[in-house]
């Protein structure tokens, strides 16, 4: 079992039970540990740090499904022993806690409320999923984008909404599933139209962008 302060800052129990059962692992950022279409028997429980889950073609080129960061978990696929469906990268430096396939399933065994902790996480993925396949089909490369800045801002003591994540116009890209120059276009015209202000890649949005351009 593994013997960690971080694990014992893990806010939900059933998840600190998980990380409890696992190896703690130091994982450097930008590497890749789990590689979509590979055999995988881990779950890991994110201690510290930050990942990006995401899919690419054989071009390289890359769609972001998510980001995850301490107190949650990534690959609980791997319950069912079939390839990733997806590959995940630590954005920044991570630790995690590991656990076998065989110590997920003891887990499991042993306290069924951890079943239903997987159970939930995985409704709530399938539902983010479902919503992010219905924006791709439905909505426009603008609308994604000012979606996804809406759904990301934070509303500050002042009033403003503001963006915490300092994303690039390439990160913004890769997470609507569109080009880095179309995405640059959008902000030039939502900035001209004074909807939302950049200053060193921090996105204040000023008032709400209209819900078409």
């Amino acid at each position: 079992m593994a013997a960690d302060a971080r694990i014992d800052a893990i806010a939900d129990p059933l998840v600190r039970e998980l990380a409890q059962r696992g190896q703690v692992r130091t994982i450097a950022r930008n590497t890749v540990f789990i590689h979509e279409g590979e055999m995988g028997d881990s779950l890991f429980v994110i201690l510290s740090g930050r990942v990006k889950v995401f899919v690419a073609d054989a071009e390289g080129r890359e769609m972001v499904l998510d980001f995850h960061g301490p107190g949650d978990y990534v690959g609980e696929m791997a319950l069912d022993g079939r390839p990733r469906a997806a590959s995940v990268m630590a954005v920044e430096p991570t630790v995690v806690s590991v656990l076998t396939r065989e110590a997920l399933r003891a887990a499991i065994a042993a306290n069924a409320d951890v079943a239903m902790n997987l159970i939930c996480t995985l409704i709530e993925r399938a539902r983010i999923a479902t919503e992010n396949v219905r924006n791709l089909a439905l909505m426009d490369v603008y609308g994604r984008v000012a979606r996804l800045l809406l759904s990301l801002a934070v509303e500050q003591p002042d009033g403003k909404m503001v963006v915490p994540e300092r994303l690039t116009q390439q990160e913004i890209a890769d997470r609507v599933g569109a080009s880095r120059d179309m995405v640059s276009r959008i902000f030039k015209d939502l900035t001209i139209g004074g909807y939302v202000t950049v200053v060193d890649r921090q996105i204040t949005i000023n008032r709400k962008p209209p819900a078409r351009w």
